[in-house]
């Protein structure tokens, strides 16, 4: 029994130690440009098939399963801290290679409408909506973070599919997100 707790507690130890380490590691290289013919220009999220899929023209090039806001079921964002990932046509943005996150590609929420029916009610509409990998130092969850939604509202995929993600997508890509 004693050799359990001591295997235990050096298990806990070294996790806890990998994931500040890489927490301070960041994300990497990200990957170079995929070539043009390989590069996506429409992104769409199927919300509620919890799928993903990258389009050149009318034909899917990738698709990806996908977790969400942990309010994804209840329709679109309406405001900061709903964890509800958002519905309608945005673009990706910008992009990050240093974030907490392995990878992300920031979703451009909130329009002008979206900002104004949020302050309207009081609230303030949020923001920072992005497409990236698991948070750095949990890679090895892998697939598993799928098993349930647990983002603030934006979109996760794997480590692997973030860097094909990034490579395949350009800056100012359409993305329609639908319920």
């Amino acid at each position: 029994m004693r050799n359990r707790i001591i295997v235990l507690a050096i298990a806990a130890v070294s996790l806890f130690v990998y994931t500040k380490v890489m927490a301070r590691v960041g994300s990497g290289s990200p990957p170079p440009a995929a070539p043009m013919e390989q590069s996506a220009d429409l992104i769409r999220v199927y919300k509620s098939e919890r799928r993903m899929v990258l389009l050149k023209g009318d034909a899917p090039i990738a698709a990806y399963e996908i977790s969400l806001g942990s309010g994804a079921n209840a329709g679109p964002k309406q405001r900061e801290g709903d964890e509800k990932t958002p519905e309608g046509r945005y673009e990706i943005d910008w992009r990050n290679a240093k974030s907490t996150a392995h990878l992300s590609l920031h979703i451009s929420y909130p329009k002008p409408e979206e900002q104004r029916a949020a302050e309207v009610n009081g609230f303030p509409a949020g923001g920072n909506i992005m497409i990236h990998g698991l948070p750095n130092g949990w890679g090895l969850l892998g697939k598993a973070h799928r098993l349930w939604d647990w983002t603030d509202g934006c979109i996760a995929v794997t480590n692997a599919e973030m860097r094909d993600i990034w490579a395949r997508v350009p800056d100012h890509t359409p993305i329609d997100i639908m319920p």
